[in-house]
């Protein structure tokens, strides 16, 4: 499920501040705050193992919130409304398995657009060990949508993590699914998958939503 690098050359000089590459993810250790969970390059260096399991989540609403893309725009919780699903993929700029997918969410975003789905991710390491924004991560969040052709919204972190949802992630990429009305629905997935894997998961996370 690894995308080629002859195809998209510049994303591994983006990867090579310290990730472990594993087969679908990267490790991270979780800050003794949880609610000030943030990942570094040091806290990569534990393997995973399998991360192709997947954890169920109880239905919860997301709240309100306030964040901010890579490009200055704001988003809130109205961001859900106007799809029957969005797919959040959160991830880090260091993690190879997380820049790999990243195509295949912009495929996957294009193509089920008009079937009441979209894509957002979230950067997880955009924020440092004080909360504040990584300016550096930011530029290379840029260059990574470029490179990799993103078009869905990349959003940093607020200082509550997502009222929570965010802290104590150990592993990236992590993907969860939110309904219109802001619930968290169906399972939640731990590490990358194929275009194809993804397709056949948010069909089947759809249908639930749509019930």
């Amino acid at each position: 499920m690894m995308i080629t690098y002859k195809k998209f050359p510049h994303i591994l000089l983006l990867c090579s501040i310290g990730c472990l590459t594993f087969v679908n993810g990267c490790s991270s250790k979780e800050a003794s705050d949880a609610g000030n969970t943030t990942q570094t390059a040091a806290d990569s260096q534990q393997e995973t193992g399998d991360t192709e399991t997947s954890q169920t989540d109880d239905s919860v609403s997301l709240g309100e919130f306030t964040l901010n893309d890579i490009e200055g725009n704001s988003y809130t919780q109205d961001m859900f409304a106007d799809y029957d699903l969005t797919m959040v993929n959160v991830f880090t700029t260091w993690c190879t398995p997380c820049v790999n997918e990243i195509p295949y969410l912009e495929t996957l975003n294009n193509e089920m657009a008009d079937q009441g789905v979209t894509v957002v991710g979230i950067i997880l390491d955009a924020l440092d060990s004080s909360g504040n924004v990584d300016e550096e991560t930011i530029e290379k969040a840029k260059l990574l949508a470029e490179r990799t052709g993103a078009t869905y919204p990349f959003l940093i972190p607020d200082t509550g993590y997502l009222n929570g949802r965010l802290a104590g992630i150990s592993a990236v990429p992590e993907t969860f699914f939110v309904d219109k009305e802001g619930n968290i629905v169906g399972e939640t997935y731990t590490g990358s998958r194929s275009l194809e894997e993804w397709t056949e998961i948010v069909e089947q996370e759809r249908s639930g939503a749509t019930l």
